[in-house]
């Protein structure tokens, strides 16, 4: 069984919900609980922090490409921060950091560069 530990925020620029542990299979349920109870104003984006994501596996990437159609559906965004090693990797090796990361980022040896415009 996967560990996740999940942390939520609200904020008036949105929520974040931080995340530790492995985001795979039996833990994007999880996650996904998570997210669809975080109350989110009109527009409001949703950040997720995976700077202590420590695996990703295809079922935790299926899962935040679906969650960024869903709040785009509903207007609003899904920001991730701090993405970096293993779930890095995924996203660039399927191309999904171009849909899920930050505009104006750039990816430097695995970690999230939001400082750095592409």
């Amino acid at each position: 069984m996967s560990d996740l530990t999940l942390t939520t925020q609200s904020t008036s620029d949105g929520t974040t919900i931080t995340v530790a542990g492995e985001l795979d299979l039996t833990s994007s349920p999880t996650l996904e609980d998570a997210t669809s109870q975080a109350a989110l104003a009109d527009g409001a984006p949703l950040h997720i922090n995976m700077s202590r994501v420590t695996f990703m596996d295809s079922s935790g990437l299926n899962f935040l490409l679906i969650l960024r159609r869903r709040l785009a559906d509903r207007g609003s965004r899904l920001v991730l921060t701090g993405v970096q090693g293993a779930p890095m990797r995924v996203l660039t090796l399927t191309g999904a950091d171009t849909l899920l990361l930050p505009a104006g980022t750039q990816v430097r040896k695995g970690k999230l560069d939001s400082a750095t415009p592409a």
